[in-house]
């Protein structure tokens, strides 16, 4: 009889002891939409909202739509069918989510648009995000302060790249370099020798790496025979890379033609490589761990009714309504300080970038 009352107390102290933890996996299931993994970036994203999501007791639905708006379009469907309490939306183009936001409204699913601003929709009820207007300064300060503007004489030649005209934080991206660049090309420092400026020009669909390729090889042959450039405004490092090649492609980074002054953003590896080897010239890191932590601390809060974190509520009107959302600071890195930022933080280990 001794021995059957310890088994039973036994019993209930293993039940007691797994409750805790079985409670922990019971907030229900979290829709993750992506929009690809042909960048690195998008990958770190999804694992660390996943990881953090599972860390707080939620289930997580992770799908990557490979950049194809049907796809994401019938994933999301998909996630408010299965009953997902919250959606989680970094979407491919943000204007084409308005009719499946309704049924998850309908459906009483809260939506957060995650890094990417959705459009046309009342149905998003919170933005997680980096300050997107000045990852556009930082990406061209870099420029300005390596050519040693304004104190340099000039002139320099210069020529511009800009995000996706589908991805409402392109336009940020340019407007908060073009607040920087803008005087120095009105005061003639700055020279964009093709002329073309504004995201009606210079916007890089999908953000399609072979895209700029194509871009910079074309400026090159019609615009700079017999010039040089000097810098290229460019809004990601996947871009960056393309614009890269082409320019090695006519002999940049070689003899006396030394290598523009490139900008990029996300810290990829590829592109971190490049700093360390003097080709690409800087970054923009942003750190999508701190990102991931914010969200689920909106989703945390919304699952208990308590406030959401938020620090901004006037400047991201999505075309029906002010979006309350949390900005997150992007930090700028050159060869200067990679190490320290990158690999001191965790974010990276050394040798992933050696």
């Amino acid at each position: 009889m001794k021995s059957l009352k310890l088994l039973l107390a036994g019993a209930v102290f293993g039940l007691a002891a797994l409750t805790p933890a079985a409670f922990a996996q019971d907030k229900g299931t979290v829709g993750v939409s992506m929009p690809t993994k042909s960048s690195a970036r998008w990958i770190a994203d999804g694992d660390n909202m996943v990881k953090t999501l599972t860390e707080k007791g939620y289930t997580a639905d992770l799908q990557y739509a490979e950049d194809d708006i049907p796809t994401q379009l019938s994933q999301i469907e998909n996630m408010v069918t299965k009953g997902a309490k919250v959606l989680v939306i970094a979407s491919i183009d943000g204007t084409t989510l308005t009719d499946v936001l309704q049924q998850a409204h309908d459906a009483g699913i809260k939506v957060i648009a995650y890094d990417r601003l959705i459009k046309n929709s009342p149905n998003v009820d919170y933005y997680a995000t980096f300050d997107n207007f000045q990852v556009g300064v930082l990406q061209a300060q870099s420029i300005v302060d390596k050519l040693g503007l304004p104190d340099a004489a000039g002139p320099f030649n210069i020529e511009l790249f800009g995000g996706s005209p589908d991805d409402n934080n392109a336009f940020f991206f340019y407007d908060g370099a073009m607040s920087v660049l803008q005087p120095l090309i009105d005061s003639g420092k700055l020279v964009v020798q093709s002329g073309q400026t504004g995201m009606d020009k210079v916007g890089t669909l999908r953000w399609d790496p072979a895209t700029a390729q194509a871009r910079m090889d074309n400026l090159l042959s019609a615009n700079y025979a017999d010039k040089k450039v000097d810098a290229v405004l460019s809004p990601y490092d996947g871009l960056s890379i393309g614009i890269i090649s082409s320019l090695k492609g006519v002999g940049y980074g070689s003899g006396d033609m030394p290598m523009p002054v490139v900008s990029g953003q996300d810290a990829e590896v590829q592109s971190v490589k490049s700093i360390i080897a003097g080709e690409q010239f800087s970054t923009i890191f942003k750190d999508t761990r701190e990102l991931a932590k914010v969200t689920v601390d909106m989703v945390d809060a919304m699952a208990a009714g308590t406030e959401v974190p938020v620090n901004d509520t006037k400047t991201y009107d999505n075309g029906v309504k002010v979006v309350p959302s949390y900005l997150l600071k992007p930090v700028p890195v050159d060869k200067s300080n990679w190490e320290e930022i990158l690999v001191g933080s965790g974010y990276y280990t050394a040798d992933q970038v050696k």
